[in-house]
Order: structure tokens, then sequence, then C-alpha cells
């Protein structure tokens, strides 16, 4: 199969016949052999039902409903476990995304050789509430992750090679920061291709707040995780030697000053407080990063490990 076409939606039933008939024109025209998985977040609308009526017309459309809303992030995990196309296509289901992408996006996969390509929505059609925290939002993730060349970590449209989609796992709202994931888990081939954005028809959008606020806290746990999820110690007992090791540089000073210079009173000085404080701080960062390399150790998933290719085997 080429192509495996994931759509997270909830309560996007007027969009979806228009969406589903525009993909299949996509595929027909461009004879691709296709699949559409669209997964119903927990719908209060009859987005289940146009599915399952859309399924019947076309068996090419599938569809998994959410006994209740999980989020998007569930959504893309539950259609990326099932996909089984050779490129992997997501798109949101509010017409936003346009399938006349997918040739383009399929061709930069299959013959450039990109582990990954993002859609950049270069001129967007979205409130300024939510324009001016997205542009706030990729800035910073350029800036933690390192990957330089997105302008748009969270366009809803994107591809990726299979294998890249069944070696990443996303959860709570990671979707955002699937890239990141994606350059952590070793698929460093990344590339952005410029996509029309189209000004939505129906419903209302999703974007809150809180998805902002919660944004910026999945990107430093996600950082964490990447960089030192498989050895705590090494953030941990660093930072724990270094304040141990600064406590005992205050303490020394105390020392000197009063055993040579003969200052008393040392208790009541704020500086002998935080020595001992320093020193205590570090003693349990040490034994954190001690612990988390235990857990780490003796994990279910301690030598897991994503592999390429193997020959001969």
């Amino acid at each position: 199969m080429n192509i495996s076409v994931v759509i997270p939606l909830l309560n996007e039933e007027e969009s979806l016949p228009e969406l589903f008939s525009w993909i299949e024109k996509v595929m027909t025209e461009h004879q691709f052999s296709y699949e559409v998985i669209a997964v119903d977040d927990g719908s209060k609308d009859d987005s289940w039902k146009v599915i399952q009526a859309q399924s019947k017309q076309n068996p090419n459309i599938k569809g998994i409903q959410f006994q209740r809303n999980y989020g998007k992030s569930a959504a893309l995990q539950v259609g990326f476990e099932a996909a089984q196309g050779d490129v992997v296509i997501t798109m949101d289901a509010d017409l936003q995304d346009s399938p006349d992408e997918i040739p383009e996006l399929y061709k930069m996969i299959t013959v450039d050789g990109y582990h990954l390509v993002s859609g950049w929505k270069k001129k967007r059609y979205d409130p300024i509430t939510k324009t001016v925290p997205t542009k706030l939002f990729n800035a910073a993730t350029r800036y933690v992750s390192g990957i330089n060349n997105l302008h748009d970590f969270n366009c809803g449209l994107k591809a990726y090679q299979k294998k890249v989609v069944k070696s990443i796992e996303v959860y709570g709202e990671m979707h955002r920061y699937i890239p990141v994931i994606a350059k952590w888990a070793g698929f460093d081939k990344i590339a952005e291709k410029p996509v029309q954005h189209q000004e939505r028809k129906y419903g209302k959008t999703k974007f809150g707040l809180e998805r902002f606020v919660n944004g910026f806290l999945d990107l430093m746990s996600i950082t964490f995780v990447g960089r030192y999820g498989k050895r705590p110690m090494h953030i941990f007992g660093t930072l724990g030697v270094l304040s141990f090791f600064f406590g005992i540089l205050i303490l020394i000073y105390l020392t000197i000053t009063k055993t040579i210079f003969g200052v008393v009173g040392m208790t009541n000085r704020p500086i002998f407080y935080l020595g001992i404080l320093t020193i205590i701080v570090g003693a349990q960062l040490f034994v954190a990063g001690f612990l988390g390399e235990l857990i780490a150790r003796n994990g279910a998933d301690r030598n897991h490990y994503h592999i390429s290719d193997k020959t001969n085997f």
C-alpha cells in the first residue's frame, strides 16, 4: 500500500464528506493505493455516523472511535499503530489542510528520502489570538530542539516514512513535537514544505490558551526525556556534584575565616545556611540520579533502541 492518511477529528461532521471525497479524487488521479484512517476522538455530534456511512461507500475509508475524548496525540498514536502504508500522511479534518499536497509530500518521502516532511502554513487564515502564540511556540521549539529548518512544528499536515511512526510514541500533548521526538529517535532527515492553508468552512477552532501553556511544559518534558531518559545520572549527578562542591567551598571559607582570622558568630551569617543547604540539595540530587539510573537500567525498555536496518539476520 502506498499511503495511509491518518485523520484525528473532533466534532467535524460537516466537513468529513467533502474531505473524504477530495482525498479519493487525489488518490485516483495519481493511482495511489491508499487507506484513510479517521480517528473519532469522542465527538458529540454525528461524526461517527458520517464515517460509518462513508466507509460503506468507499472501502478505503476506515474508522476508529474513542469512547471519550483523549486528545489529538492519542488519536494520532492509535492511527499510527493501525497504518499500513509505506508513507503515512496526517492532516486535520477541518478542510484547512489541502489533500492536493499529498502527491508532493509522497514524492519527498519516497524519492527525496526524507524521514519526515512537515507542512508550513506560510499564509494563515487563523485569528491573531492563535497566530501570535503559534509564532512564539515555534520560535521556542526551534531554539530548544535545534531543528532550525521548520517554521511550523504544529502543522497538522505531515508526511512520514512508515518506520518513523512505528518507532515513536505520541502521548499527552506531544503531537506538537513529533519532529522533535523523531529527531531524538534518530530520524533526522527532516524537511519542510510550504502548503496551502484553507479558511475554515465549518465549526470552530479547538485552540485554547491552555494548549499554548501546556505546549511549553511538554516541550521541556520531551527535551529532558530525549536527552537524559536513558542516562538520568548525567543530569542529576552533575547538578548534585556541583551543588555539593559549592556548599563545601562555602564551609571551607567559613572555617578559614574562623580559625585563621578569628571571626565569630558564624551561625548567624546567611552564607552558613546557604552552604549547608547546597550540600543537602547536592546529596539529594545525586541520590535522585542514582535511583533514576537504577530504574532506567531495570525498566522494561532499558534495551529498546531504534534499529534502522538489519542484514543476514
